[in-house]
C-alpha cells in the first residue's frame, strides 16, 4: 500500500491538524476548516486520507519476526496510577544484558506505530519497553480520537510519575546493562525532556522528537546527553526551543540538535502524510548511533 502524497496539500492543513491533534481545535471545527478547501479542488476523502493515520502503513517489523521477542509487562507506579503495562521487545538471538530504551507514545496512548518503533529498536539489538498511559483506562483504545480524549482525561502529574516508574523499572531490569536511553515522539519527546530533567541519575541518552522542554527549574539536572530531533515546518515546538538551547548551554548539558528541511510535525510517523521518509530514515540512523554512542 503507497503511503498518501503530502506535496499538494496545503500548509493550513497540516497546521490545522496539529492544531487538532494537540487539543487547541475540535474535531467539528477541524473538519469545517478542511471543507473549505473543497473550493480549491481538494476531496475531503483525498484529505482525511493524507491526514489521519493509518497504521497499515507503519509496521517495519513484524511483530512475529524471528529476530525479536515481545510480550507485555506491568511493573508498579505507586505515586501514579499504581500499575502500568508496556510491550516489553528484546532480540531473540542475543543472550546476557543489553541496553535498555524506553519509547514513549504521542498523546494518545500505545498505538501501532510506536509498538513497531519499540520493534525496530529490538531488530537493532536493544531492550525496549513502550509503555501504555491509558492502561489505567484499559488501554489505547484502538483509534487515535478516543486515544487523546482519554488521555487528557488523566491526570498528567500521574501519567509522568507512571513513565518515570516505568524508567526506573526498565533500568532495573534483569536484562538491562544499566544503561537508560529514552525515545519519545511529541508528548513523548516532551516526556524524555522530563526524565532528563527530574532525576539527573536516571538516564544515560535521550532523543526527543519533536517535544517541548521540562519546565525551567528542571532543566539545570539535566546531566544526560541529548540528541533534539525537529521539523522546520513544527513551529509550535520550534518556538521553544531557543529558550531551552540557551538553558542547556548555561546547564552545560551535552546536546546535539537536528533540524530536518521542509519536516513537519511528525515527520518520523509513517502513517500518516506528515512522513518524510528522507528525514526520518536520517533521523533514525542517527538515533541508533547516538544510543550504541552512548549506552553500548
Amino acid at each position: 500500500m503507497n503511503k498518501p502524497a503530502s506535496d499538494h496539500i496545503p500548509q493550513e492543513a497540516f497546521d490545522w491538524y496539529d492544531e487538532y491533534a494537540h487539543g487547541m481545535m475540535d474535531r467539528r471545527t477541524f473538519m469545517k476548516k478542511l471543507g473549505s478547501l473543497a473550493v480549491l479542488g481538494y476531496s475531503m476523502a483525498t484529505l482525511t486520507t493524507a491526514l489521519l493515520p493509518n497504521y497499515v502503513l507503519a509496521e517495519q517489523v513484524s511483530f512475529n519476526d524471528d529476530d525479536i521477542k515481545a510480550t507485555y509487562q506491568t511493573f508498579s507506579s505507586p505515586s501514579g496510577h499504581g500499575k502500568g503495562q508496556g510491550y516489553f521487545v528484546e532480540p531473540a538471538n542475543i543472550a546476557g544484558r543489553r541496553p535498555v530504551i524506553l519509547v514513549i507514545h504521542e498523546n494518545r496512548g500505545l498505538n501501532p506505530y510506536i509498538k513497531d518503533v519499540a520493534r525496530r529498536l529490538a531488530k537493532a539489538g536493544f531492550i525496549a519497553f513502550a509503555p501504555d498511559a491509558l492502561y489505567p483506562l484499559g488501554g489505547y483504545p484502538g483509534n487515535d480520537d478516543e486515544g487523546r480524549a482519554m488521555q487528557r482525561s488523566m491526570d498528567r502529574e500521574k501519567i509522568q510519575n507512571d513513565f518515570l516508574a516505568a524508567a526506573k523499572f526498565l533500568k532495573s531490569h534483569p536484562r538491562s546493562n544499566n544503561k537508560l536511553g529514552a525515545v519519545g515522539f511529541c508528548f513523548g519527546g516532551y516526556i524524555v525532556n522530563y526524565l532528563a530533567g527530574i532525576d539527573s541519575t536516571l538516564l544515560n541518552a535521550g532523543v526527543p522528537f519533536y517535544g517541548t522542554p521540562a519546565t525551567k527549574e528542571l532543566r539545570k539536572n539535566i546531566k544526560a546527553p541529548l540528541m533534539i530531533q525537529l521539523g522546520e515546518l513544527d513551529k509550535r515546538v520550534n518556538a521553544s526551543w531557543p529558550e531551552y538551547e540557551t538553558d542547556l548551554k548555561v546547564h552545560n548539558v551535552p546536546y546535539q540538535m537536528h533540524m530536518y528541511q521542509g519536516a513537519h510535525h511528525g515527520f518520523h510517523n509513517d502513517s500518516t502524510s506528515r512522513y518524510d521518509k528522507d528525514s526520518a530514515e536520517l533521523a533514525w540512523q542517527r538515533t541508533l548511533a547516538f544510543f550504541t554512542h552512548s549506552l553500548v
